[in-house]
């Protein structure tokens, strides 16, 4: 394709495999064979990148973010940035979001800005199923799409106003030790004593910045591990579980489950099969 500073709906650079629109959104699940390195350029629609598999980054100005495999971005429309495909080349499941998905949203959020950072936990795990539904439409598949798609929207606004509030100073050091601990068995109690807080407040402002209690959270760093590891050759759902933090195979099948819609196995033939 020839270079174009602003792409239109459903062009990208790169061989496009598969694309389908239906209700205002244009999937596509393209492939870059090697290396290559994009000119600058913008697209139309705002859109969700997923990378299948192979290295990637986007530069915008002189913030550049370096993509992993499984992982996920919101790019607002028009966002101007250059593209560099790494040695292996790539695979991408895009998701385009035309203007009148766009207004529904600003109608719930108001006019702020949405978030366009790298995800890997909530946004990611919506973006393989809806991945997983693009490679296998059937009757009910749009319908599906479009419910995860408004999620994956609402999350992206839900995410800057988490950035904004971070609460209180001690909150940063509680913060710290669930992220570092999450695969042990902590209680709200222990993260408490070593800040210094009663548990009760530690567990109300946790809620007001994450909009989710402690155990959750815990239970999403759990799982975002766990697809880490699942994306890697020759690991196996036992091993994965105990890694992870999680009493046996059957508790982490369920909680994987209950947080991304798929079993820890289909997740695993999804990265294998795009690895």
């Amino acid at each position: 394709m020839a270079s174009n500073q602003n792409l239109q709906p459903g062009q990208f650079y790169g061989e496009v495999l598969r694309k389908q629109q239906s209700s205002g959104l244009i999937l596509s699940e393209l492939r870059h064979e090697t290396a290559r390195k994009l000119p600058r350029h913008s697209h139309e629609l705002a859109y969700f990148c997923l990378l299948l598999n192979g290295n990637y980054w986007e530069q915008f100005g002189p913030r550049r973010i370096t993509y992993k495999p499984l992982s996920v971005m919101f790019h607002p429309p028009g966002t101007t940035h250059i593209d560099e495909i790494g040695p292996s080349g790539g695979r991408f499941f895009s998701v385009e979001v035309k203007p009148e998905w766009m207004e529904r949203l600003r109608e719930c959020l108001g006019a702020g800005n949405l978030d366009s950072s790298l995800h890997e936990a909530d946004l990611a795990w919506l973006a393989i199923r809806l991945f997983r539904e693009h490679k296998q439409m059937d009757a009910c598949s749009m319908l599906t799409i479009e419910g995860l798609v408004l999620e994956m929207l609402a999350i992206v606004g839900r995410m800057k106003n988490i950035r904004e509030h971070q609460g209180p100073p001690w909150f940063a050091r509680a913060m710290e030790l669930v992220n570092d601990e999450f695969r042990n068995n902590l209680r709200v109690q222990d993260i408490a004593n070593e800040i210094g807080v009663h548990p009760f407040h530690l567990s109300r402002v946790f809620r007001t910045v994450h909009r989710q209690t402690i155990g959750e959270y815990v239970q999403k760093l759990r799982v975002t591990y766990a697809c880490k590891q699942l994306a890697l050759p020759e690991t196996d759902l036992v091993s994965v579980a105990l890694s992870a933090g999680f009493a046996d195979q059957s508790h982490f099948t369920r909680v994987f489950k209950n947080i991304t819609g798929i079993t820890p196995g289909a997740y695993k033939q999804i990265a294998s099969a795009h690895r």
